[in-house]
């Protein structure tokens, strides 16, 4: 099992820095091993989470619903929606009565796609961790924010 002060070869001033130092290291981590998850696929986890929303929504959003309901918040989601977009993962579908509104929708190759990915790729990540641990971590992960 991993130890932040030997990893980092660190000491910390009191155990809420080090929480909060380790909460930073993990997510670190954890995106590392996502984007070298995700490279054969040729996407990112940013779009992999985006096409999950498509799929689970089973009809077309607007742009602000995925921007609101991706994990990871970021200013870039209308160029990740570009890119899955250029590869034919989504579609844009452009309301006949309203120009400015644009839906988006999960292609079939997009759906493939997914349906390609391993479900329970996370499974490693959290393979330490019992079910009781888990719900304490999240709890924990809850009430921080």
């Amino acid at each position: 099992m991993g130890n932040i002060s030997k990893d980092i070869h660190s000491k910390f001033a009191n155990n809420r820095v080090k929480a909060l130092l380790n909460i930073l290291y993990t997510a670190n981590w954890i995106s590392g091993f996502q984007n070298e998850f995700f490279k054969p696929y040729g996407i990112s986890p940013q779009q992999y989470n985006i096409l999950r929303i498509l799929k689970g929504a089973n009809e077309p959003l607007n742009v602000q619903i995925i921007k609101d309901r991706i994990i990871e918040r970021s200013p870039n989601a209308t160029r990740l929606m570009d890119k899955l977009c250029a590869k034919q993962f989504i579609e844009r579908l452009p309301c006949k009565h309203d120009r400015r509104v644009v839906k988006i929708a999960i292609t079939e190759k997009g759906k493939e796609l997914l349906a390609s990915i391993p479900e329970n790729l996370n499974k490693d990540l959290i393979k330490n961790l019992n079910e009781e641990e888990a719900e304490q971590l999240s709890n924990l992960l809850d009430k921080m924010r």
